[in-house]
């Protein structure tokens, strides 16, 4: 192997077309794939998704006790403890559904595709094929993104190419990470949707606003209006005269930025504020600072 497969390319490229296993028994050997012990595999601790839906989950163990598994699972190879004898022992890459709803299915074999993947590339595939399949929340997306950025020093727009999303959709993703662990968490168990978590971000107090959301079913329009409020209603106790070069100079930068422009000055020092009303002109704002 002299290069190691590249992500950007699609999840396809890296773990290749896969036709049922039912269309492919007489091609094993080409495809790779083969029958092993469901007992011989185990989960991906790395996987960022870490809610299975109980019910979608038996729908599937009722497909696979009738059909199989129609799909193999993705996994690499790890040693075996001592007394297995030497025999391999798998780790998931993605599948992991289908893995469990095998072990409640009954099944003893399971099919399986292996690669040779380091922990960075396991931890792609992982993410991408969650994302691409829709079975992450937003916060579990965001955490798999925080991952690679901690774990293998990504930037945010490596990991745009890499997952196929757009660089502000992986900026307004990991700024969930930014929301108090019980807000987190009703996004999580699906109280809460995506919309109405990043319409919290700018909250003054987003458990509250959380509360309320949940218990007036307020909409993500509703939410982000109460978010504007709250941060506009300091500065309209505490706004002081300001003099007119200032208030030119204000000008000047709203008008060059499109964004309304604050100088607070007090004397030798002050403070610069850049208005935003949504997370889309956040990221405008800070793709200019960055001179990206």
């Amino acid at each position: 192997m002299n290069e190691k497969p590249r992500l950007g390319r699609g999840l396809a490229a890296l773990i290749g077309d896969m036709a049922p296993v039912e269309t492919m028994a007489q091609e094993q050997t080409q495809t790779g794939v083969k029958q092993v012990t469901i007992d011989l595999i185990i989960a991906n601790r790395a996987n960022p998704r870490t809610n299975f839906d109980d019910a979608e989950l038996e729908d599937l163990t009722s497909s696979i006790a009738q059909k199989g598994v129609l799909q193999p699972l993705l996994v690499r190879e790890i040693s075996g403890d001592d007394d297995d004898a030497g025999e391999a022992k798998y780790e998931l890459i993605a599948g992991e559904r289908r893995w469990r709803a095998s072990q409640r299915a009954g099944l003893n074999e399971v099919p399986i595709i292996v690669k040779q993947v380091d922990d960075k590339e396991a931890l792609e595939i992982a993410i991408i094929e969650n994302v691409q399949r829709s079975d992450l929340n937003s916060i579990e997306e965001s955490m798999g993104y925080e991952q690679l950025i901690e774990q293998f020093s990504y930037t945010q727009s490596d990991l745009a190419k890499v997952i196929g999303k757009s660089r502000s959709h992986v900026a307004n993703t990991l700024r969930l990470m930014k929301l108090p662990r019980d807000v987190r968490d009703l996004v999580s168990n699906g109280k809460l949707s995506a919309g109405h978590a990043r319409a919290l971000i700018t909250a003054k107090n987003p458990s509250l606003l959380a509360k309320k959301i949940i218990a007036k079913g307020l909409s993500v329009r509703q939410v982000e209006a109460l978010s504007q409020n709250e941060v506009a209603a300091p500065t309209k106790t505490i706004k002081k005269q300001k003099n007119t070069d200032i208030v030119a100079l204000e000008k000047r930068l709203s008008d060059a930025l499109g964004f309304e422009v604050g100088i607070d000055d007090s004397g030798n020092k002050g403070r610069l504020s850049i208005a935003y009303k949504s997370l889309e002109q956040l990221d405008d704002i800070i793709a200019r600072l960055l001179g990206q």
